[in-house]
């Protein structure tokens, strides 16, 4: 996914429409995250009707009021926009925290080619590696919502490497929350123990314990 921008300037969809054009910047924002490219236009009515559900569905993987941390998720904009003002003011009904092309960048037209784009909305997810997992996620998201992204997470085999280790799972399975506390308070426990168990064999020897 890095690769497919590498060499390009995104923009945060802010006020201040600040760049990411360094090759860190890119990197930083797009490693290790499942994609989504949303390609549309303001002045196509099934957009305008989708924008509302893609940013609810946006916000509660990422947005601070919903979940405690950010999915591993990037939402880029393509803009099929027939003029500036036009996706300026489309930009409007899209998360804050999504990412586009400039309008004059020509390297819209060449991703809509890339996958293929011919009807909109269109809604192509990517896993970190740039190979395609859902071709168009637009029903699927307005189906299941939020809950849709554990299925990419899967497909992709994405990997939080910030809050999951190989002690929090069990044959694939993520045990209880409280589990690694139970297990680090167990462990502590156990070394006490084994601790102790050393103590009594030392003494047992100073004693002569032995049957010599």
């Amino acid at each position: 996914m890095v690769d497919l921008f590498l060499g390009k300037v995104l923009v945060k969809n802010n006020k201040d429409r600040d760049e990411l054009d360094t090759e860190r910047e890119i990197i930083l924002r797009l490693q290790n995250k499942i994609l989504m490219l949303f390609f549309g236009s303001g002045d196509c009515e099934k957009c305008q009707d989708f924008a509302p559900t893609l940013k609810t569905f946006f916000k509660k993987l990422t947005d601070e009021f919903y979940v405690e941390r950010s999915a591993q998720l990037v939402l880029v904009y393509i803009s099929l926009d027939s003029n500036e003002d036009q996706q300026d003011k489309f930009l409007k009904e899209l998360p804050k925290r999504c990412l586009f092309l400039s309008f004059e960048d020509p390297y819209r037209h060449e991703l809509c080619e890339m996958f293929e784009v011919q009807d909109l909305p269109r809604l192509v997810v990517l896993r970190p590696d740039c190979s395609v997992l859902s071709p168009n996620a637009v029903s699927e998201i307005c189906t299941l919502g939020p809950d849709c992204f554990q299925n990419w997470q899967e497909g992709a085999e994405l990997i939080d490497r910030n809050f999951m280790m190989n002690e929090d799972f069990d044959t694939g399975k993520m045990r209880s929350l409280t589990d690694p506390i139970r297990r680090l308070k167990y462990k502590v426990e156990d070394e006490k123990k084994n601790k102790k168990k050393r103590n009594d064999d030392d003494d047992d020897e100073d004693d002569g314990g032995g049957p010599w």
